[in-house]
C-alpha cells in the first residue's frame, strides 16, 4: 500500500492531490510514505512549501516501485480472468456411474453454450476422492450423508426394486418385502451397505420399514453390471429411477414391490473451495443442476405411468 501511495504521490505532483485521487486523508497520504521512508532508512522526497521533487534514492526506487505494481497489477488480471472468463479448462472427478448417466449425457449441450471451457474429465472409482485437486468431484450419497466437504446438493431420487418380465414368469412377483428371501437378489456393494441385510421403507412413511435377510446370488460394485444382469433375467435388484426409467417405459424392467423403495439417493458437487470459485465452474454446475433436475423429474413421472 505504502508503495502505491509514493507512486501516486509523484504522480499527481502532491500530497493533497494523491490524497483526493486515492480517497484518503492527506495525513494518512503523509504518514503512509514517511513510514515507507523509514522502513527504507533513506529520504525519497525532498519537500519544500512550493516544490517537491524525488531525491536520487527516491528516483531509483520509484523505477523499481512501478515496475513492481506493473507485475502487481498483470498478475491480479491474470487471477480474476481465470475467476470471471468462461474459458479455461475445468478439472472433473465423478465415479463410473455418474459419468455414464450423468456427465456423459450433459458434454455437448454444455459444449454448445460455453464453446471456450474444455473439460478435463477422470473417472475413478474412490473412497476419499482427492477434492482438493478438482474444481468439481461428483458424489453419490444416502440420506444420512453427513461429509466433512463443501459440496452442493445437485438432485434427489429413489432407488426402486425392478427385475425383468422374464425372470417374474419364471420365478412369480413377490407381493410383500419379506418374500424377497425366495427370490436371487442382485446387491450392490458400497461401504456402509449390507449385503445380506436389505433396507426397505416407504418414501412418504420413512417410520415404515424392513430389515430382510437376503442371500444374495450376485452382488457387485458396479452399478451397470447389476443393471444389465436384471435385464438379462438374472434377478432382481435395486436401482435409481432415472436409470431405470427408460427400461421401465420400454417394458424392459418391471418396478416390483411399489411402493417400497430400497433408498434415497442424492448427488453433491463438491468443491475445493468456497473462496474464488472460477465463472467457469459457476455456470457448469448451473447447468449440471437444471438439466440432471429435469432428467430425474421426468424419470420420476414416467415410472408412475409403469
Amino acid at each position: 500500500m505504502s508503495m502505491r501511495v509514493f507512486q501516486r504521490v509523484i504522480d499527481e505532483g502532491g500530497f493533497a492531490a494523491a490524497a483526493r485521487a486515492l480517497d484518503m486523508s492527506p495525513a494518512v497520504v503523509t504518514r503512509l510514505v514517511a513510514d515507507l521512508e523509514d522502513h527504507l532508512g533513506t529520504r525519497l522526497l525532498h519537500r519544500t512549501t512550493r516544490r517537491l521533487s524525488l531525491s536520487d534514492a527516491g528516483e531509483t526506487y520509484l523505477g523499481r516501485v512501478r515496475a513492481i505494481l506493473q507485475d502487481i497489477d498483470e498478475a491480479d488480471q491474470m487471477a480474476s480472468s481465470h475467476t470471471h472468463e468462461l474459458a479455461g479448462v475445468l478439472r472433473l472427478l465423478a465415479p463410473p456411474v455418474l459419468a455414464t448417466y450423468v456427465l456423459a449425457p450433459l458434454m455437448a449441450g454444455f459444449r454448445q453454450l460455453y464453446p471456450k471451457i474444455r473439460l478435463d474429465i477422470d473417472v475413478e472409482t474412490f473412497n476419499e476422492p482427492p477434492i482438493e485437486d478438482y474444481d468439481i468431484t461428483l458424489l453419490a450419497a444416502g440420506a444420512n450423508f453427513d461429509g466433512d466437504v463443501i459440496a452442493r446438493k445437485v438432485v434427489s431420487t429413489e432407488a426402486i426394486l425392478v427385475a425383468s418380465p422374464a425372470y417374474l414368469k419364471r420365478r412369480g412377483t413377490p407381493m410383500a418385502p419379506e418374500e424377497l428371501a425366495q427370490h436371487d437378489c442382485l446387491r450392490l456393494k458400497a461401504p456402509g451397505l449390507r449385503p445380506r441385510i436389505w433396507h426397505l421403507f416407504q418414501a412418504d412413511n420413512p417410520q415404515e420399514y424392513r430389515d430382510l435377510e437376503v442371500e444374495p446370488v450376485i452382488w457387485a460394485n458396479h452399478t451397470d453390471t447389476l443393471l444389465q444382469a436384471a435385464l438379462d433375467g438374472a434377478g432382481i435388484t435395486s436401482t435409481s429411477v432415472d436409470l431405470a426409467a427408460v427400461h421401465l417405459a420400454s417394458g424392459s424392467l418391471v418396478r416390483v414391490l411399489r411402493p417400497w423403495i430400497s433408498g434415497q439417493l442424492t448427488m453433491y458437487a463438491a468443491l475445493p473451495s468456497r473462496k474464488f470459485l472460477p465463472q467457469r465452474t459457476r455456470v457448469f454446475l448451473d447447468y449440471l443442476t437444471e438439466q440432471t433436475r429435469l432428467q430425474v423429474s421426468s424419470a420420476l413421472n414416467a415410472c408412475e405411468n409403469c
